[in-house]
């Protein structure tokens, strides 16, 4: 069984985490494939929205400690290194909007990899849990940089350090989560919220991508310097001359993503 289904339709590559019976608990053979898929969508003109969620009860329950134990253990270097960092890179340049559908509990680096995602929804049963400091480690995967600046200083030493649970309901209102979904219909909202991602004007959401990335470090007369020069760029866009002929029509746009 493949760690790593992969499908595009409509315009969406779905993305769902493979390994059910380990709640879909990173090895290295799953990190590292889910990396080169990353970097199939960021490749593949047809692909304008990336949904990853999990197979099964779970998004993912982080790092399969089996690989980090024992005569054949792999170091933190590498898992770091070589698996989520760059998993973590690859999803925050990618020039296309990533969705993160958590479909149930996603904890340590699980929970971390659907936070760096640009969207973040979830079924109603879900859960986040930084576990970290439950085995004596630190939040990986970002988390040290995604939690504070989601949920305030505070909120992130609290969840970090405790290492509670937080339901999705509770999520939502902390703003780790932009929508929640009853269970029963999550599956289907979270495919329909990605179609409607991919049939938007791609570039543009691009470039806000790219904005709110830079906007971490950049004081603000940098920041109002960077949305000028997007900004130009976006309207030399035919999407943007769509957009505008769209509205003068009375009618709904149709964005190719170009």
């Amino acid at each position: 069984m493949t760690s790593i289904t992969f499908e595009i339709s409509g315009q969406v590559a779905f993305i769902t985490l493979n390994r059910p019976d380990k709640l879909n608990s990173f090895n290295r053979e799953m990190a590292l494939t889910l990396g080169s898929r990353l970097d199939e969508c960021a490749s593949l003109h047809e692909v304008r929205a990336v949904l990853i969620t999990g197979a099964g009860r779970a998004f993912s329950a982080g790092q399969d400690l089996a690989e980090i134990v024992g005569p054949n253990a792999i170091g933190m270097d590498k898992i770091l290194g070589e698996q989520y960092n760059p998993i973590v890179t690859r999803i925050r340049n990618l020039p296309k909007p990533v969705v993160a559908a958590v479909n149930g509990v996603a904890a340590g680096a699980g929970a971390n990899l659907a936070l760096c995602c640009d969207i973040v929804i979830a079924a109603r049963s879900a859960s986040f849990i930084q576990a970290f400091s439950r085995i004596g480690l630190i939040p990986d995967t970002g988390g040290t940089w995604f939690l504070p600046r989601l949920v305030g200083w505070q909120k992130a030493m609290g969840i970090a350090m405790m290492g509670d649970k937080i339901g999705a309901t509770e999520a939502e209102k902390l703003g780790m989560v932009y929508k929640v979904y009853e269970d029963e219909e999550f599956s289907g909202a979270s495919r329909a919220l990605a179609a409607v991602l991919a049939e938007m004007p791609t570039r543009a959401l691009a470039f806000t991508k790219h904005a709110f990335n830079s906007s971490a470090s950049n004081p603000l007369e940098a920041q109002l310097l960077l949305e000028d020069e997007l900004q130009q760029k976006a309207a030399l866009t035919r999407d943007h001359k769509e957009g505008i002929n769209a509205f003068l029509d009375k009618r709904a746009p149709l964005f190719t993503g170009e």
